[in-house]
């Protein structure tokens, strides 16, 4: 397990696991029983993504094209991840980065 895996969590009350990346620090990743994740959709991409997503696919770990969401964290214990899909390229590793610190608000901190 590592950042940028892609991996299958089902939240408590959802009713199907979701794609989800681990983004977290190798050393979290490493040494932590919990890691930070953003959430991808289930279902196929069926319209532009908009500021706060990324366009995962094949090339990611999934089956069409899938809408991930930067602008959320979810704190998720490693034991709850069962199901390693793939990992994300490293054309769009950078795209949710960029995404993620847009989404979250921390471009304008390091602007100021």
């Amino acid at each position: 397990m590592k950042p940028f895996d892609v991996f299958n969590w089902q939240p408590t009350g959802w009713p199907e696991p979701h794609p989800c990346v681990i983004v977290s620090h190798p050393s979290r990743v490493a040494n932590k029983p919990e890691v930070n994740v953003l959430m991808c959709s289930t279902k196929r991409a069926a319209r532009k993504p908009e500021a706060h997503e990324v366009v995962l696919d094949a090339a990611d770990g999934m089956d069409w094209p899938t809408l991930c969401k930067c602008d959320l964290l979810h704190a998720v214990s490693k034991t709850d991840l069962k199901t390693r899909r793939g990992a994300v390229s490293e054309e769009r590793r950078k795209q949710l980065v960029r995404a993620s610190i847009a989404a979250l608000g921390w471009g304008e901190v390091l602007a100021a």
